[in-house]
């Protein structure tokens, strides 16, 4: 099974298991982690970014024109940063690394 590690705001790593098919959201609520995703991952929020260690940015797919709006809104915004209901596990991304950021802004589309 995929392993995908998650950097805590404190800077703790944890590595834990990514099943193939979810989503980086979904992984996050699998372990307890605290990413919000209050759209569900319907991408009408940005509650669920996260930001991609850079020398895993470039494996994932674009971000949509969609994922690129909600990502404006986004708290901490950097070069790297993703939305994590927009992030599918695979193969090619076992050992993943994404950083949570030190908060998130509620800013849902209507």
């Amino acid at each position: 099974m995929p392993k995908m590690t998650f950097i805590q705001t404190d800077g703790t790593r944890n590595e834990v298991d990514a099943p193939l098919g979810l989503s980086v959201l979904e992984v996050a609520h699998k372990h307890g982690y605290d990413l919000e995703g209050a759209c569900e991952g319907s991408l009408a929020c940005s509650t669920c970014h996260v930001i991609v260690e850079p020398e895993w940015y470039d494996l994932l797919p674009d971000a949509t024109e969609d994922e690129e709006d909600m990502l404006d809104l986004a708290f901490g915004l950097t070069k790297t940063s993703r939305l994590g209901c927009q992030i599918i596990v695979t193969e090619e991304l076992d050992g993943l690394t994404v950083r949570l950021p030190g908060g998130s802004r509620n800013a849902q589309r209507g």
